[in-house]
């Protein structure tokens, strides 16, 4: 194989695609926005179908369309002749795909899609195909030109169809006011919907596992509650339970440099003012971004009189897949 020859086929595909993508972009137009409205407005579900790579290119774009907020799924046309009609209901939107627009299994079902007067809002590569002008919104996305050099696989063809259906989806996104928090919800497995879910209250170390000492606790003290919750640190609350201070493996380091009686200092002359804190009802993606600004591992979860209620360490973050 010669490798100069293979990037350059790789380089005028890609180049080729982007130009039938650009092209796409006067297409949105009326046809377009009459397309969202008929989306925005349906009560059921938005029913995609397409045959072969069309097919293929309907089943991503009804999960984009679910997981965005506008509930869809994919219906193959010829199991829908013998079968998955039924779920095709009368507050349903159907949006079909077909380059050439003359799809046989997707014509075939045309009557029944009428039956049920429900919109059609078709994607075709011809706006004169049978299909087009039987659909109720036609949104034509053909192009010039496919990448295959020899002009067979659908390829420009296919990610103009795909484009077309992710300008659709994200336009009924706006439209809707989607926030991160919709989507976490419908990506609630993955680390996406982790880091977009999980709050500081769920993965903080509290109670008995908070590490917790007087201000008036010797340093020997201090350290035996660090070696016990194994958090390199603990926190330090005035006589009201109030957190005056903090002190930490990194403490014990520059304590320890000099000359100093364990068992007669205590904790507050040798513990860190003012540490960071955050309220228990954030993001534990929001701690994290503290964490790094600061180039700290740990914060302390404080209430509303300023009283240590838990500790958070990165690990805790990590260990929940936030990153």
């Amino acid at each position: 194989m010669n490798s100069e020859k293979i990037c350059a086929v790789g380089r005028a595909v890609i180049e080729i695609e982007a130009q039938m993508i650009s092209s796409l972009i006067d297409r949105i137009d009326e046809n377009f926005a009459k397309a969202c409205q008929y989306l925005f407005n349906c009560e059921g579900r938005i029913v995609v179908i397409g045959v072969g790579k069309s097919g293929h290119i309907s089943k991503k774009i009804a999960a984009t369309f679910a997981s965005t907020g506008s509930p869809a799924f994919f219906i193959h046309p010829s199991e829908a002749k013998h079968g998955d009609m039924g779920m095709i209901t009368p507050k349903d939107v159907v949006l079909a795909l077909s380059n050439s627009g003359e799809s046989e299994e997707i014509l075939s079902i045309l009557p029944f899609i009428k039956r049920l007067n429900i919109p059609l809002i078709s994607l075709t590569g011809k706006p004169n195909s049978t299909l087009a002008k039987a659909a109720t919104v036609n949104i034509h996305v053909g192009i010039e030109k496919e990448a295959c050099p020899l002009g067979l696989a659908p390829t420009s063809s296919t990610t103009a169809a795909l484009v077309m259906g992710d300008a659709l989806a994200m336009a009924l996104l706006e439209h809707r006011g989607f926030t991160k928090n919709d989507f976490a919800l419908s990506h609630p497995g993955g680390a996406l919907g982790r880091r977009l879910l999980l709050k500081v209250n769920e993965i903080m170390h509290q109670h008995e596992a908070m590490p917790v000492v007087p201000h008036t606790a010797s340093l020997k003290e201090a350290l035996v509650e660090m070696t016990q919750k194994k958090l390199g640190l603990t926190t330090v609350i005035n006589d009201t339970g109030e957190l005056v201070g903090i002190f930490t493996d990194g403490d014990v380091r520059r304590t320890l440099d000099h000359p100093i009686d364990i068992n007669r200092t205590q904790i507050h002359e040798v513990m860190s003012l003012h540490p960071k804190t955050i309220a228990s009802n954030l993001l534990a993606a929001e701690a994290l971004t503290i964490m790094e600004t600061h180039q700290i591992t740990s914060l302390v979860i404080t209430n509303e009189k300023q009283q240590p209620i838990g500790v958070l360490h990165i690990h805790d973050i990590l260990r929940a897949g936030v990153v």
